[in-house]
């Protein structure tokens, strides 16, 4: 072992499926680099479990460049582990001290079931966003990028909504397992802008129904969301999906009472 290198224990959740039942399988982790990200510290793990002829331990992953949200692992109680506003490609090994224990497990949530080990099934996420995450309105030809006048404190408040990328801390860090901040983000992103404004109200319906049927629990303003999501979306949002989905319910008995003829 070079000098400055780590060895680490690592208690990690194992689970063939979502049919069977898991349980905390502990591992050696000898000769980490400090410098290396945790997904590449699970990869030199893997490595030596195949060279034992072991099945490696399962887990997400693409980009790990903080972009794609797949790295979606629970180390030591926190999504994404000890550091803030960083996905798990992103932690390094430095972060963690010599001789330490780690505990690293997937997802807890009824509407992210395991897939293996420590991969869920978030496609609860895609179906929500297929609910309403979208501008059906058919414009023709791509319209010039200055064609539409939007304020910039408008335009950045969007932009900072859409940078939400699906992760499911928020799920993972609330205990009600809620995704009031992934909904919220993905109804903002759109509601702020104009290109958005038609479908507005039908689409804070569409997609909290979905959420809803999918399983996700209710919020409680905690904040443990906000404050374990790496791209630090705020619980503005929630305030503005709530505004707009309470919103939506007094225009539908407004239009229903304007049908009926002002009947009780």
């Amino acid at each position: 072992m070079s000098q400055g290198n780590m060895n680490l224990t690592l208690k990690v959740w194992r689970q063939k499926n979502s049919q069977t039942s898991g349980k905390f399988v502990t591992y050696k982790a000898e000769g980490i680099s400090p410098d290396m990200s945790f997904l590449e510290m699970l990869d030199v793990v893997n490595e030596s479990l195949t060279r034992k002829g072991d099945e490696p331990i399962y887990f997400d992953h693409d980009c790990r460049e903080g972009i794609c949200g797949s790295c979606s692992l629970y180390i030591n109680g926190r999504p994404h582990g000890p550091k803030r506003a960083i996905t798990t490609c992103q932690l390094h090994m430095r972060s963690f001290s010599d001789g330490e224990t780690i505990t690293i497990e997937p997802w807890r949530s009824a509407a992210f079931p395991v897939i293996k080990d420590l991969g869920t099934d978030r496609s609860a996420f895609d179906r929500i966003q297929q609910a309403g995450g979208f501008i059906s309105v058919n414009t023709g030809g791509a319209q010039d990028a200055n064609a539409i006048l939007i304020p910039k404190v408008v335009a950045d408040e969007a932009f900072n909504s859409a940078t939400c990328i699906q992760c499911g801390a928020c799920v993972a860090a609330c205990k009600n397992a809620s995704a009031m901040l992934f909904v919220s983000a993905k109804i903002t992103q759109l509601g702020l802008l104009p290109q958005g404004q038609p479908e507005r109200y039908s689409r804070v319906q569409s997609m909290v129904a979905q959420m809803d049927a999918e399983g996700f629990g209710n919020c409680t303003n905690t904040g443990a969301c906000e404050a374990e999501c790496p791209k630090e979306i705020t619980l503005m949002n929630i305030g503005r999906m709530n505004n707009d989905y309470y919103s939506a319910k007094l225009f539908r008995e407004e239009r229903a009472h304007e049908h009926t003829g002002g009947e009780n």
